[in-house]
């Protein structure tokens, strides 16, 4: 089997739609009065100088295959008819492969005029952005920083050494928006510094709750003996907790995202916009598209009440809502020295 079709089934049969992680330890505080007029609410929001209409999008997941393309398809209709910015999985494959470059550009085929970014593995150089931005022609890139899951894949590169410098001159060269993401395991205050001093402006938090790439990849392996790794990584909530000390930065979320609430969460603490893989994919291969477009019109419903809820008519206000800490992820910010208290009183 194609290992871009072996990643789609394995993804499918470990998803868990009921799944407890991080986000179950988060708390809001509840008002009994509200000032703001429904009509004043808007989901808007923007990731430098990318306007979303609201504040979650399709995040990177496949591409490589007929089955893959197949899939592409149709999140390109799903993304087109919501309105909703989509990432394509990453673009190596076509790049190794010309042959299946039509399993990504069938996703600007199908959506012309909407909000495309391109993905790749931080391995590749500032040539391969510009030929995959060339390709999509994308409206942005994604690098996706994956070493548990190359370590894992019994494939896998096992030479990391160049990624600060690819991505520094990807920056550099670009003159599009460039977001650096995880793809499941997390992130520190100590690596959101690193990139930030190689001009990283945007990143993806992308924690650990969601799809686990380590466990696909061992479910790969003949003996599968690095099950001890199912886990690595922080979650969403850490990382986005860990990013509270770090300024002037744009700060994306994903992982583990399994409803509105979860994304209205993630915006509480930072995120100035959520990425959905797994659900998404979920009910596409499970119900279809008007399925997954009808849940995506429905999560847009959910925020618009949770804003009026909260008394908050912006994305950019909900970064002020009182939350209160519990389990897992304050027993975190106690061990690294991170103000827990103080997101519970912030007006």
């Amino acid at each position: 089997m194609n290992r871009k079709d072996e990643h789609v089934s394995l993804a499918r049969a470990f998803h868990q739609k009921t799944k407890e992680n991080d986000f179950d330890a988060i708390r809001l505080l509840h008002s009994s009065i509200v000032t703001i007029r429904p009509e004043e609410v808007d989901l808007s929001t923007e990731i430098l100088g990318l306007k979303l209409s609201v504040p979650f999008y399709i995040n990177a997941m496949t591409g490589g295959s007929e089955k893959t393309k197949k899939i592409n398809h149709d999140l390109a209709i799903i993304a087109r008819e919501t309105d909703l910015m989509m990432a394509t999985g990453s673009v190596s494959a076509a790049l190794k492969d010309p042959s299946v470059a039509d399993s990504y550009t069938i996703v600007r085929k199908v959506n012309p005029y909407g909000l495309i970014l391109g993905n790749m593995g931080a391995g590749r150089t500032s040539e391969d952005a510009k030929k995959i931005m060339e390709l999509l022609q994308a409206d942005g890139l994604q690098i996706h920083l994956n070493v548990p899951q190359e370590l894992v894949m019994p494939e896998g590169d096992r030479d990391f050494h160049e990624w600060p410098q690819n991505i520094q001159q990807t920056i550099q060269t670009l003159n599009v928006p460039v977001i650096i993401k995880e793809v499941g395991f997390g992130m520190t205050r100590e690596t959101l510094q690193q990139l930030q001093s190689l001009g990283a402006q945007a990143i993806d938090v992308s924690g650990r709750g969601g799809t686990s790439f380590s466990q696909i990849e061992n479910a790969r392996r003949k003996k599968r003996e690095l099950t001890y790794l199912d886990d690595w990584g922080q979650s969403t909530v850490v990382s986005l907790l860990e990013a509270q000390s770090v300024t002037n930065l744009t700060l994306l979320a994903s992982g583990g995202i399994r409803d509105a609430y979860d994304i209205f969460k993630a915006l509480c603490l930072g995120a100035k916009a959520v990425g959905i893989s797994a659900t998404i994919l979920d009910q596409l291969m499970s119900d279809g598209i008007e399925s997954t477009i009808a849940m995506i019109e429905d999560w847009k419903i959910q925020l618009h009440r949770l804003y009026l809820m909260t008394n908050k008519a912006t994305t950019a206000e909900l970064s002020h809502n009182p939350i209160i800490l519990s389990g897992a992820p304050k027993e975190w910010c106690q061990a690294r020295g991170i103000n827990y208290k103080q997101l519970a009183t912030r007006k």
